[in-house]
């Protein structure tokens, strides 16, 4: 079987199950959560030799720092995977919601109950956690999910979505709600993206060149992010304390995932203290400073930023620094190079703070947070299945509201329309 041949008969596999999935109990669902919650704790060394085979295949083909840190799953993370999905099991079951009802002058009753989308193809790179995270949020709101990752994680995916399958298969999910694409022949991306009689909605994850290229091939309508280009803007009215421990952990806790800052904005009427308070801090965790005119003259010895680094997604230990003249000119810059992806402010004046929060208009903004927090499961949500960027259907986290759609229920009486 070719692999076009392969990959159609796969998401074939996923619609018939998807239509089963739909109606599938919560308490059979949650059960099949926690079965593969267990699993994947007590399966952790299998996980960790088959991650371990992935990272060595990564290093010898160079593959950077940031990386290999996508890639890696240590016992921490392989905990977090399970511990999002005893939260997933946790959370309200979606499917069947009627968020509305109302009353027609000819008595007819209208509402809307939620559905789940149907059958979900994700593509994604490095990050093998995504195979769980995705597969159970799916799973939950009753969404059937065809899964392909990148090669550099082939041995890790394989070996998630066997114990995805294992433990849900004996909790009654039908065969083919999830299902992980075992080859690594690029064909199959281009294949998935063909299948709009079976696939109802394409989420890619990874660099931007992925994305840009998903969207461009897809048949099936695509939920996306192209890249997150996050600022925190700390403003004359903020507290310095809390400001260096904001931005020292949007920068630095994991500089490679998408909602690390990218650029640091600072009112000029703090800007040489801030900057002088923070720049050894940044230098003792090795982050290269790329700054403005301002910047520079504050500091001596910074890289002069370019007109490509305030639109730069670094992933990386480098951060661009800009001293803007007040609110209005950090709203505006932000307006030009951000991504609508997350957006902070540090200051203690409330009407600073709640104009931060009208005027920007990204799918996370945040006062006196890290960026960090820009996360399904720091949300409440228990995982996420991506960050949207796309204000159709869904902005921002992607939990398991998003993962549904709503359809109009309508009761009646003998109504029948006259005109």
């Amino acid at each position: 079987m070719g692999v076009y041949e392969e990959i159609k008969a796969m998401a074939a596999r996923a619609k018939a199950a998807s239509r089963r999935l739909a109606h599938l109990d919560s308490g059979a669902k949650n059960r099949a959560l926690t079965e593969v919650a267990a699993a994947l704790l007590g399966q952790a060394e299998r996980i960790k030799a088959e991650n371990d085979r992935d990272l060595a295949g990564a290093r010898a083909a160079g593959l950077s720092g940031a990386m290999l840190d996508r890639l890696t799953l240590t016992p921490g993370r392989i905990k977090a995977m399970s511990d999002g999905l005893v939260e997933v099991a946790a959370l309200p079951d979606p499917v069947g919601e009627v968020t509305r009802m109302w009353v027609r002058p000819n008595g007819l009753r209208i509402g809307r109950m939620r559905i789940p989308l149907g059958v979900i193809g994700i593509i994604y790179e490095s990050r093998p956690n995504v195979t769980v995270d995705a597969a159970g949020l799916c799973l939950k709101s009753g969404n059937a999910v065809v899964l392909r990752g990148g090669s550099e994680a082939v041995h890790s995916n394989r070996v998630l979505g066997d114990i995805m399958v294992e433990g849900t298969t004996r909790c009654g999910v039908p065969a083919g709600a999830i299902q992980v694409v075992p080859t690594t022949d690029r064909a199959a991306v281009d294949a998935l993206l063909e299948q709009e009689d079976y696939l109802d909605v394409i989420i890619p994850r990874g660099g931007e060149e992925l994305i840009r290229a998903v969207a461009r091939k897809s048949r099936i309508p695509v939920l996306k992010h192209y890249k997150g280009v996050c600022h925190v803007f700390v403003d004359r009215a903020a507290d310095l304390d809390k400001a260096l421990n904001i931005c020292m952990n949007a920068k630095v806790q994991r500089p490679a995932v998408c909602n690390a800052m990218e650029t640091m904005l600072v009112h000029e009427g703090v800007a040489e203290k801030f900057l002088q308070l923070i720049a050894p801090r940044f230098a003792a965790e090795g982050v290269e400073l790329r700054g403005c005119e301002r910047t520079r003259q504050v500091l001596g010895g910074v890289k002069a930023a370019t007109e490509d680094d305030w639109y730069a997604e670094y992933l990386d230990k480098v951060l661009a620094v800009r001293v803007v003249a007040d609110l209005d000119a950090a709203i505006a810059h932000i307006q030009k190079y951000g991504s609508d992806h997350t957006d902070a402010i540090v200051t203690e004046d409330y009407g600073a703070a709640q104009r931060f929060l009208r005027e920007v208009d990204s799918s996370s903004v945040m006062v006196n947070a890290s960026t960090r927090f820009s996360d399904g499961f720091q949300y409440g949500l228990g995982a996420e299945i991506g960050i949207s960027t796309t204000r159709l259907h869904a902005y921002g986290p992607m939990g398991l509201e998003e993962l549904t759609t709503t359809k109009f229920i309508v009761y009646g009486e003998g109504q029948v329309r006259e005109s």
